[in-house]
């Protein structure tokens, strides 16, 4: 298979970016999308050019460093994978494929292909964390939770903060992002003592950020590698008001 990879070049933040066109030849179907950019890569050392610089980690799925929009759409045209995932058999023989970075204005380019994503580090440290101490794991039997609260959680804690959420919202909201991670502690009986502070401070530092509001269009859930649904928005909201109401102060 050949294709033509259509690629966003952009040397810093600071600098202009535009797309330079490269070659890829005698692609093996089944090879994945970031084995063909490193074969491009060595063709572009080879030549004495500068390679083009993108995440990557696992390759299994599983970190969510690898995230770019290919074709258009964050992580490529398959359902639920992440970039590492995506295979050459996806495209069409002579296809010609845009590859950029996710656009967002609290991820910034810092080259090429490569954003800087510490927005959701800071969300995290906000608030995604629990004050008990939860023991040895055969400790873990001693807590009974329903298998319908465990499942949802697990569900909840798939999230693996790689970004296609806000790529995808025009609006680049992290409510997905924010509502699993609000979930997945909010559910368990050892994400109690912080839930309501939990709630206000990870939305108090998305908005911070430069995050937008939920655009409700499910471009989030439609792009998610991990399948969350929208319904953890929902569930933040609910999360969100109730604390604001708790938390008030008394005088008011």
């Amino acid at each position: 298979m050949n294709f033509k990879l259509k690629v966003w070049r952009q040397a810093d933040h600071t600098s202009s970016g535009s797309f330079e066109t490269y070659e890829a030849n005698n692609v093996n179907a089944n090879q994945s999308f970031m084995e063909v950019l490193d074969v491009v890569n060595d063709d572009l050392t080879k030549a004495g050019k500068e390679p083009i610089a993108f995440d990557h980690d696992c390759r299994e799925g599983i970190c969510g460093t690898c995230s770019c929009v290919i074709n258009g759409e964050p992580h490529g045209p398959e359902d639920k994978v992440t970039s590492c995932q995506v295979y050459m058999r996806s495209f069409q023989d002579g296809e010609t494929i845009t590859v950029e970075p996710f656009r967002a204005k609290p991820f910034p380019i810092l080259k090429d292909l490569v954003t800087d994503r510490s927005a959701f580090d800071k969300i995290i440290q906000a608030g995604g964390f629990i004050s008990v101490n939860t023991g040895q794991a055969p400790d873990a039997n001693a807590l009974p939770i329903g298998r319908e609260t465990a499942e949802l959680a697990f569900d909840a804690a798939h999230c693996i903060g790689c970004g296609a959420c806000v790529a995808a919202c025009k609006n680049s909201s992290a409510m997905l992002f924010v509502s699993a991670k609000v979930t997945h502690l909010g559910l368990l009986p050892q994400g109690q003592p912080e839930r309501n502070r939990r709630s206000l401070k990870m939305v108090e530092v998305m908005d911070a950020q430069g995050f937008g509001g939920c655009t409700n269009t499910g471009a989030c859930e439609a792009v998610c590698p991990k399948g969350i649904p929208l319904e953890f928005i929902s569930r933040l909201n609910r999360d969100y008001i109730t604390a604001s109401l708790m938390e008030r102060p008394e005088s008011e």
